[in-house]
């Protein structure tokens, strides 16, 4: 079946794998899937990424973290705000702050995929892809 928002199927991976509390998630690999990865692994959401497969059968091995005693997940919640139906662009005055800064808004910009905290140091916006807190 063909997945026509790869991203979206990405984060509800990630959302259902730390639900159930799993050590790893299988996506399958592109660019903009790995470069959003490495957005939420620099920003401490995640432990870890490492690629396994050939070609069209590369997958991303995306390791979840957990915090705490009880194994608290450190994505507490996965937002996507642009969808291919509905694009939100934002320039750099108009960037979002997640729950006040302690979240984070991952953004597709002419420089690339960054955090929201890195959009606004280099003063570029873009299209919005999803909240993450």
């Amino acid at each position: 079946m063909a997945n026509h928002d790869p991203i979206s199927d990405m984060l509800t991976r990630i959302r259902n794998a730390s639900e159930k509390h799993h050590e790893t998630t299988r996506i399958p690999s592109s660019r903009l899937l790995r470069s959003i990865a490495n957005v939420l692994q620099k920003e401490g959401f995640i432990a870890g990424i490492s690629e396994e497969g050939e070609g069209v059968q590369k997958h991303l091995v995306v390791e979840l973290k957990y915090s705490g005693k009880h194994r608290q997940p450190t994505i507490r919640s996965v937002q996507r705000v642009s969808k291919p139906g509905l694009r939100i662009y934002k320039n750099n005055r108009q960037l979002p702050k997640v729950l006040g800064g302690l979240g984070v808004a991952i953004i597709s910009t002419s420089k690339g995929v960054m955090s929201d905290r890195d959009a606004r140091k280099q003063g570029v916006g873009g299209e919005v892809l999803c909240y993450v807190y």
